[in-house]
């Protein structure tokens, strides 16, 4: 019997050869992916969500936040707090995105539900600091909220295709 997790988030997880989430590939025939099979979609998706956004701040914008972040910024990038957000969002765009979108399959749905989820965890941490920071940038939130935006729903295009193509 499937937990009303299961079946509202419909994902694909057994822990224990007890169905706790369930994803299907395609609706006219369910098929649900193994957890191996989980952990490598997610893994990869990891990994590209991860080199695009070291592209953008390692490179593309990393003079940019300095010029209006300099300040605030650490000398030393805390990669153990980094690693976490990494972890927990890709979580987040695997329940909220990649699921509905695969469920429906639907690469539209993943882009669009990428870039809305982007959007509001960006603008989630970027209103927070506008909010309760002196000095914090106007126009780095913008920059970032867009940002957000873009990265969340190319990584859920990839990872949409990741979780095709693996499942």
């Amino acid at each position: 019997m499937e937990s009303p997790i299961a079946a509202s988030i419909n994902l694909g997880l057994y822990l224990y050869d007890v169905p706790f989430l369930t994803f299907s590939i395609n609706q006219q025939h369910p098929k649900v992916m193994t957890f191996p099979k989980i952990i490598i979609s997610y893994l990869l998706t990891t990994v590209v969500f991860f080199a695009i956004d070291m592209v953008w701040l390692g490179f593309i914008a990393k003079n940019l936040y300095r010029k209006y972040l300099g300040s605030l910024l650490s000398d030393t990038v805390n990669w153990s707090a980094a690693i976490i957000f990494y972890l927990i969002f890709i979580v987040g765009i695997f329940i909220f995105v990649i699921s509905p979108a695969v469920e429906k399959q639907s690469m539209v749905r993943a882009a669009l539900l990428g870039a809305v989820f982007g959007l509001i965890a960006y603008a989630t941490y970027d209103l927070t600091n506008y909010a309760t920071l002196k000095g914090f940038p106007l126009n780095i939130v913008f920059i970032d909220l867009a940002w957000g935006a873009v990265l969340t729903a190319v990584v859920s295009l990839a990872g949409f295709y990741i979780v095709k193509f693996i499942g």
